[in-house]
């Protein structure tokens, strides 16, 4: 993979980080946490950009951590997050801090953060009713630009989500994420005539449709034949990977991760992820019970379910509460900054490390 990974020691000492440098400077560390997918020829140094979908959870930080170990550039490197609940004012879906702490997370290890939404984020889109879906913005490094949203196409929706693996029903995935994703990178030229890396952090034991992802392909914006060709490749390099070598590699870099892995969540998507099982509702209505109580209200509004049998209160009922949630730890999971060191001095597993981790099929 261009570099070997036993010059990591040199890379990082020309390049020290102060307190990030951390214990990954040994050839040991690196080769503990090297791919180990059978992937075809890829070099991770020859791509101009490499993209990490950050979303602020276990997966995605350990692919940033991956590529520091790699010893990738800090300025080839951007993390794009998608704030799914948009910036024009809801919340119903997201955990509040989520936002800050991708950016105080690339703060630390200075690297470039770009966010984009949906304009109105999930709710607007979920409370479509005879009118178009709305467009995109997303933030590059010469300012915010936008996309898309000229379509005069009604459509309805009065509906959230279903559980399901066809997109076309879990329009959350899609019209949240993949599509915004994909509007950020056809509408910057910035990636014509140069090779990109898109990193996503779908690991195989997570569920069995995504043991069947692909560890390296053609990404969706991929345009490598075009007339004005934009090479992209996409990259899982965590694919093969348990989860406890996911925070084997969160703990070597000792970080600290989001708030609600403290709380007892396994799995940070959004709080109110509609994969949520009864104890994570359970949770979700002690922890942030203005929250719970506009979904159940939208469940009886529009007289369908997240859930194909049972509304969220019953979902909620049939669970028990995460067992030792802290005050403090709420206050930082509900909290719209992030007020904490990003390195630790003493890093301790979180309860939610290997707790309830309910995501897509």
């Amino acid at each position: 993979m261009g570099r070997t990974l036993a010059t990591l020691a040199a890379a990082v000492e020309a390049e020290p980080m102060g307190k990030l440098q951390l214990v990954a400077r040994d050839a040991c560390a690196a080769d503990q946490f090297a791919p180990t997918a059978s992937v075809p020829a890829l070099d991770v140094f020859s791509y101009d950009v490499v993209i990490v979908a950050f979303s602020g959870g276990k997966d995605s930080l350990a692919l940033l951590l991956l590529l520091l170990l790699l010893g990738v550039p800090r300025e080839r490197i951007e993390l794009w997050h998608h704030d799914v609940d948009g910036r024009e004012g809801s919340t119903l879906m997201d955990w509040p801090c989520t936002r800050d702490y991708c950016a105080k997370v690339a703060a630390a290890f200075g690297v470039a953060l770009h966010c984009s939404w949906k304009i109105g984020g999930f709710e607007r889109e979920m409370l479509r009713d005879e009118v178009p879906t709305t467009g995109y913005l997303f933030e590059t490094p010469d300012g915010l630009d936008t996309a898309g949203g000229k379509s005069t196409r009604l459509g309805m929706r009065r509906m959230f989500p279903q559980k399901h693996h066809s997109l076309s029903v879990r329009w959350c995935s899609a019209y949240t994420k993949i599509m915004v994703f994909d509007a950020a990178v056809r509408n910057q030229p910035r990636f014509n005539h140069r090779r990109t890396l898109v990193l996503t952090g779908e690991r195989a034991e997570e569920s069995p449709g995504r043991a069947t992802y692909a560890v390296v392909e053609a990404n969706r914006a991929d345009l490598r034949d075009g007339e004005t060709p934009r090479l992209i490749d996409h990259w899982r390099p965590v694919h093969d990977w348990p989860v406890g070598k996911v925070w084997a590699l969160i703990e070597r870099f000792r970080v600290n991760p989001h708030p609600a892995y403290r709380l007892g969540w396994g799995r940070v998507s959004c709080s109110a992820c509609i994969f949520g099982s009864p104890d994570q509702w359970a949770s979700l209505r002690v922890v942030n019970p203005r929250q719970f109580r506009v979904i159940a209200d939208y469940e009886h509004e529009f007289g369908k379910t997240i859930d194909r049998h049972l509304t969220v209160v019953q979902m909620a009922d049939r669970g028990q509460p995460f067992e030792g949630m802290r005050a403090e730890d709420i206050r930082a999971a509900l909290s719209p900054t992030f007020n904490e060191p990003v390195v630790l001095d003493h890093w301790t597993l979180p309860r939610g490390a290997h707790g309830d981790a309910c995501g897509p099929t």
